[in-house]
């Protein structure tokens, strides 16, 4: 049992390193013309933009379950 959970909290580690990375990206994709002229022209962030937050946030979020599941 003590393997899978320490699998388990690696996988978690893991998902929480790339929904960061992915929220990180998608910040820095929406300071880019494309997302600023979108931005001014309809209020709101591109599709692309939203999706990066959209998995960045569910990644963290079940990268952190799996690592605090015991």
């Amino acid at each position: 049992m003590a393997i899978k959970s320490v699998s388990l909290q690696v996988i978690g580690i893991v998902l929480i390193v790339i929904g960061t990375g992915l929220a990180l990206w998608g910040y820095q994709q929406s300071g880019s013309i494309t997302s600023g002229i979108t931005k001014a022209l309809t209020g709101s962030n591109t599709n692309e933009v939203m999706a990066f937050y959209i998995f960045g946030a569910l990644d963290i979020i079940v990268g952190l379950f799996l690592y605090f599941k015991k």
